[in-house]
């Protein structure tokens, strides 16, 4: 399995609009959407192309490929305008060798993880600035934000799948990569 990795859209449209164009250039499986889809929230600065009814109309039709969990911005009535759940904190499944624990990052975190196993891969978004780490064979991985990117990163999305975690600029060019062999 391939998986698009995208987080903190916070209601961008053409960052939203790049999803389905980037789902198609890696051929991935699946969408994983690591939440905060259509609010910008207190702390963020307002995205220039703010439309949350956009994003809306963008993403709905992938709800099928779409796994998604709620970020701190998300809220209780987006059920009711998103074709794909999105109220879980966090969800968990295998991905060959590695189990996967996917949340947004505000309940679990990397200083505050959920129990995990060596060889385990924690994905969470939330902070904005992309990430690939290990510590104690557990990996912490961040795609960074898709629409407002802190810490002078560029926008940024991943592609997950058995042998590794890449962190791509909008224009697919390679951020940070590693392998989990």
């Amino acid at each position: 399995m391939k998986y698009l990795v995208v987080s903190d859209i916070h209601g961008a449209a053409e960052s939203a609009a790049a999803v389905p164009e980037i789902f198609a250039y890696h051929k991935a499986d699946a969408i994983l959407l690591l939440g905060d889809v259509l609010y910008h929230g207190p702390r963020n600065d307002l995205p220039a192309d703010y439309n949350p009814k956009k994003v809306i109309d963008i993403l709905n039709p992938l709800w099928h490929s779409i796994i998604a969990v709620r970020g701190n911005c998300d809220a209780e009535v987006d059920r009711m305008v998103l074709s794909f759940p999105i109220t879980a904190d966090y969800n968990l499944f295998r991905l060959g060798e590695h189990r996967v624990f996917m949340t947004h990052g505000h309940v679990y975190n990397p200083e505050e993880p959920p129990k995990l196993e060596e060889g385990d891969l924690f994905l969470s978004g939330h902070t904005h600035i992309p990430t690939v780490a290990e510590r104690d064979g557990r990996w912490f991985l961040n795609p960074g934000s898709i629409a407002l990117p802190k810490g002078n990163h560029p926008k940024s999305y991943g592609i997950l799948d058995e042998d590794g975690f890449t962190v791509y600029a909008l224009d697919h060019q390679e951020h940070m990569h590693v392998s989990f062999c």
